[in-house]
């Protein structure tokens, strides 16, 4: 090698590290024996676990320092690498491979021995690099050891935010493995040992299948990290299959080659059972806002006719019980004011009372009304709905107009009465309640069911105890006390003073035949109370159909002689509002000819004589 090469070479050793305490004159000689070597792109200049003999400094371009496909770093120009080989003779601890054609100097252990023994300059410039190092690690040590001390109290810290969560923390990697878990978490999920378990498996199909495509969508996304709340309640099934309703934040974190994800879970099955009692209170409440309202207009039952006694007799003896009452009469008797009375004296009085008119709810609509659904069970069921059944629980629900109920629905009544439970719509839950049932219909069920449409073994079931109103036209004087309390209801509501029934006023009530029975009788009351004139009422223009009660009133008042004509039609008015009144019966108990105490066959003599026929 030329001298020139000679400094060439150990100006360029000047520059490496490990040689740059080293003398010019030491390098130069140390130069001589030193021959550049070239390795091809992708050549190993030596592979881990080879002997050792030997270091070598980059004249010109790059190595990467590795073990198999993971790569520690890269080298280049001025950068030596296997110095440590020339002192330990250790196996090397990773592999050197060209990145690019490259030209090193390579530093045998002999020679480097031989100038370390016999040149004083060289051997002191090599250990004051070794002393520098060896002061720089001692600081690099110090530091680390403080840093490791506040990693540990950083770790003691973050461990005890972690494990005194109350709420689950549950981290897991991008395979869905479990990595690590507090607690709360471990309670959650009814296990100790779920590191490296799918996390997917402590879900339902539901709430997995959310999870799994939050964290696919992140994966596709450019951001590498996410933080957001789960958009819909997960149900976690434990180790032991107890289940539980939790909401929740899943969090992503980590690089493209470790990404890890956080799912933080809170239990908030006590949250909803408080929301469910608050909105059935909330039901409960609306309810009992519409009985009160109902109550505040309720004349109760008045009653001093013989059939009406009967009938609270009959409230009376069936209030204690829990047996199913069925009510039936015409329109407008007080079939619920007899519900209302069955309710309030019986044990159930201070749960409330629900009701419900089956024929003025749309056949689409009845069964949720009366059982419930769930949110999504059908086209308009944005929330869950509590049926009123469920409503009534502990006390009575009264079916109005139970004739009206669709027959499809007619099952789920009848398992009601015999097993007291339900599903609501669009739920497989049963759901069992203690409910007392009063039903009432103008209806005959019996003839319903016979035809078909009303389920007889329903029937049967709801007619425990029969309660049988009188029309108002059979109630005698009941009317007048009705009329007399109503009177003083509407007079104290509208603060008006209304003149007391005279016998003219008794005998144009009596003389009606009140088809709409007591609620007729109510709205015409209302009305007239509203047009009365210091304190008067016009009884004949607020009664319909009364022409013949003025004229026999006036008649009578004026002692005129009647006709044969007149005493004929006069006649065949009154028989007409006694077959009207027994529902054209003319003989028997309560006929129409105990009612004008005559022969049964005298009557219908009379009947054929006056050609009274019975209307279709």
């Amino acid at each position: 090698m030329k001298p020139t090469e000679f400094k060439d070479i150990s100006s360029f050793l000047k520059q490496v590290s490990f040689f740059s305490e080293v003398s010019t004159k030491s390098l130069e000689h140390f130069s001589k024996n030193l021959q550049p070597e070239t390795y091809k792109k992708n050549e190993n200049i030596f592979k881990k676990n080879d002997k050792g003999n030997s270091m070598f400094a980059i004249l010109s371009g790059k190595v990467k320092v590795h073990e198999n496909n993971h790569i520690y770093g890269y080298l280049s120009q001025g950068e030596c690498f296997g110095e440590y080989a020339l002192i330990d003779n250790q196996s090397r601890s990773a592999s050197i491979t060209a990145t690019e054609d490259t030209k090193v100097l390579k530093i045998d252990r002999e020679h480097f021995l031989d100038l370390m023994k016999n040149d004083s300059g060289f051997s002191q410039g090599i250990l004051s690099v070794m002393i520098k190092r060896h002061r720089e690690l001692d600081a690099i040590q110090e530091r680390l050891a403080t840093s490791n001390h506040e990693v540990e109290l950083a770790n003691i810290k973050m461990s005890g935010l972690i494990n005194g969560a109350m709420d689950a923390i549950i981290m897991f990697n991008s395979d869905f493995r479990i990595v690590l878990t507090n607690p709360s978490a471990n309670k959650l999920l009814e296990n100790n040992d779920v590191l490296q378990r799918n996390v997917l498996f402590f879900f339902d199909d539901e709430s997995a299948n959310l999870i799994e495509s939050i964290v696919n969508s992140t994966k596709e996304g450019e951001d590498k990290t996410t933080n957001k709340y789960l958009p819909n309640i997960v149900k976690v099934i434990g180790s032991n299959e107890t289940e539980s309703l939790n909401e929740g934040t899943i969090s992503k974190y980590g690089s493209d080659e470790d990404t890890f994800y956080t799912l933080i879970l809170r239990n908030i099955e006590e949250r909803l059972i408080a929301e469910d009692k608050i909105n059935l209170l909330t039901k409960k409440t609306e309810y009992l806002e519409e009985e009160i309202q109902e109550l505040t207009s309720n004349y109760g039952i008045i009653a001093e006719n013989k059939s009406m006694k009967h009938v609270l007799n009959l409230i009376n003896q069936v209030a204690k019980t829990d047996a199913t009452v069925l009510v039936t009469g015409e329109t407008g008797t007080g079939k619920e004011l007899v519900a209302r009375a069955i309710h309030k004296g019986s044990e159930r009085n201070d749960k409330p009372l629900i009701r419900i008119n089956c024929g003025a709810i749309p056949a689409n609509l009845i069964e949720s009304e009366l059982f419930g659904h769930t949110k999504g069970a059908f086209t308009g069921a944005t929330a869950d709905r509590k049926g009123r059944f469920l409503l009534a629980d502990k006390g009575t629900i009264f079916l109005d107009e139970i004739g009206e109920l669709p027959l499809e629905l007619q099952p789920k009544l009848l398992r009601i009465i015999q097993e007291g439970e339900f599903e609501p719509v669009g739920s497989s839950e049963t759901i069992k309640v203690d409910v007392r049932i009063i039903a009432a219909t103008h209806r005959n069920l019996l003839e319903l069911s016979k035809s078909g449409k009303f389920r007889e073994d329903l029937y049967y079931r709801l007619n425990v105890f029969p309660i049988e109103i009188p029309p108002l036209r059979n109630r005698d004087n009941d009317i007048c006390l009705i009329a007399h309390e109503m009177i003083n209801q509407f007079s104290k509501k509208l603060g008006k003073s209304i003149n007391t029934l005279n016998d003219n006023d008794k005998a144009i009530l009596l003389s009606y035949n009140w088809p709409g029975n007591v609620r007729e009788l109510q709205n015409l009351i209302e009305r007239a109370v509203i047009i009365s004139q210091e304190g008067k009422v016009n009884w004949q223009a607020i009664i319909p159909n009364n022409k013949n009660v003025q004229q026999v009133n006036s008649e009578v008042k004026t002692t005129r002689i009647l006709t044969t004509k007149e005493l004929n039609e006069l006649e065949k008015e009154n028989i007409l509002r006694a077959l009207k009144q027994t529902r054209w019966k003319i003989s028997g108990k309560n006929g129409a000819a105990e009612l004008l105490q005559l022969p049964p066959t005298t009557l219908a003599s009379r009947i054929k004589a006056l050609g009274i026929e019975r209307p279709i």
